[in-house]
């Protein structure tokens, strides 16, 4: 009479077993078909090529999705019971979605925060300037037409000339406080109006070949992508989060920007 008692207790824990693993695993496709719609939204809008690699959207979202995705089905596999009563099970996977999905609107408000919103030409260089970057009390200042977070990719604008040598002496000093020039909206105007002071500043692609000629093979490939030849080609050396370096490509007749290229041309 005993054996029965202890097939069915130990057939009884196994099947339990199995429920959790299958609620678990369900859950775990459910939260990656998820993750996949809001790395879509996050790669394809907020940061594109090349943004998601020279600002951090990758590592950022990476780390969001790998807490979130995994958090969920573990807990599902926690709690799950078919023993429950079905009202009170529905109610804890009900509590698990909410706060997952709480999780991951939070994270993707952090990396929205964080997404570069223009590439802005300063001086000498392009600057990519993050949301984060701006200073909330300086918002207000953006030239009309010029949204200082637009709801898409980043845009490129440019720096305006400094209206005086004073001008220009605060301003840097600002800068060298921690607020670059870039991300001032009050210094940016279109991309159209500084095309010359852009022209003048770039530099033959040639002559990027010359300085690396380690890197021949990966400048030519960029130029080809971008349906460019070598003589219409300019460059400009760009910086990033954390001084990330890359090259911007230009079209050596218009300023248009072409391409990118991972290489630190300073």
């Amino acid at each position: 009479m005993q054996q029965p008692s202890v097939f069915v207790g130990h057939h009884t824990a196994r099947f339990d077993w199995r429920s959790r693993l299958k609620a678990a695993v369900v859950h775990l496709g459910i939260s990656a078909l998820v993750a996949a719609m809001a790395g879509l939204l996050v790669f394809a809008l907020w940061y594109p090529w090349p943004y998601r690699e020279i600002s951090g959207g990758r590592e950022l979202f990476q780390l969001v999705v790998a807490v979130d995705v995994t958090l969920g089905p573990l807990i599902t596999f926690a709690i799950f019971n078919r023993a429950k009563p079905r009202t009170e099970l529905r109610r804890d996977l009900a509590i698990v979605a909410l706060l997952q999905l709480a999780g991951l609107a939070y994270g993707l408000w952090t990396v929205h925060l964080a997404r570069p919103v223009h590439l802005v030409y300063e001086i000498d260089r392009f600057r990519v300037v993050h949301q984060v970057d701006i200073p909330q009390e300086l918002v207000d200042r953006a030239p009309a037409g010029i949204p200082v977070a637009p709801a898409g990719g980043p845009t490129v604008i440019a720096l305006r000339p400094f209206a005086s040598e004073q001008e220009r002496a605060d301003f840097t000093m600002e800068a060298l406080r921690g607020v670059q020039l870039s991300a001032r909206p009050e210094l940016w105007q279109p991309y159209e109006a500084a095309r010359q002071r852009v022209l003048h500043a770039a530099k033959p692609v040639a002559e990027l070949r010359l300085r690396f000629p380690a890197s021949a093979g990966a400048i030519d490939e960029a130029v080809r992508k971008a349906g460019r030849d070598p003589a219409h080609t300019a460059y400009l050396p760009m910086v990033a989060r954390k001084a990330v370096a890359w090259t911007v490509l230009l079209d050596a007749g218009t300023a248009e920007v072409i391409g990118f290229l991972a290489l630190d041309s300073f």
